[in-house]
């Protein structure tokens, strides 16, 4: 059994799952404070699928980008699971966890909002039916008129927060909302779990991308 964490975004997530069986998943709206809600939502979860944490056999999380906040709770809750129950550790990207939901076939370009006019994205395309993808565009932190610049010679279609707010700029119509799940990490991890697996958790850093905003002076 795994436990995945997902809290990127605005909307986080917990879920669990038993082999490629999604057990339960729990979604934690953006109001809620996440660092509160991630032990109580995964005790819920536990209770409902009548499982004690001693059947736990690793833990996953998603690696960011995202928000400072959100990435750095995901981090920190997952590093201690995995250090408690002594299982292990796995990392995907949180770019990545909403690209393996997409069911638009062709490349799928993923876009977190960073502010500023920034986005956080990636691009992927699905390995044939499997829940494999390869990565046309490699996770980075840019202006979003250099993410149209650089897919305006792609069939994309592209998706998240990011995508969704800045659809004018980047020329697109406005996606519907979507982010990244626990759910879609637990994918990740049971096509891929080598691909995942940390060695060192203790030594795990997630992947921010670029500084956070009070590093760079900037407020919000």
């Amino acid at each position: 059994m795994l436990v995945a964490i997902e809290t990127s975004t605005d909307t986080g997530s917990i879920a669990i799952a038993r082999g490629p069986e999604l057990v339960g998943e729990v979604v934690i709206g953006a109001r809620s404070r996440h660092a509160e809600s991630l032990l109580p939502a995964l005790d819920f979860l536990m209770r409902s699928a009548r499982m004690q944490r001693n059947e736990i056999r690793g833990i996953v999380v998603g690696a960011g980008p995202g928000s400072f906040t959100g990435v750095r709770v995901a981090a920190a809750t997952a590093r201690g699971l995995a250090a408690g129950l002594n299982v292990p550790f796995y990392a995907y990207s949180s770019l990545a966890a909403l690209a393996i939901e997409s069911v638009t076939p062709g490349v799928i370009c993923t876009v977190f909002d960073a502010r500023r006019g920034e986005v956080y994205a990636a691009c992927y395309e699905r390995e044939g039916t499997r829940d494999r993808l390869q990565t046309v565009l490699e996770p980075q932190a840019m202006h979003v008129d250099d993410l149209r610049t650089r897919t305006a010679s792609m069939d994309v279609t592209l998706v998240g927060d990011g995508a969704r707010r800045y659809a004018d700029a980047l020329g697109i119509t406005a996606p519907p909302p979507a982010f990244p799940r626990a759910s879609g990490l637990l994918r990740l991890a049971a096509a891929d779990p080598d691909a995942g697996l940390v060695a060192e958790p203790a030594a795990w850093e997630p992947s921010y991308l670029r500084s956070s905003g009070a590093e760079r002076g900037i407020a919000g």
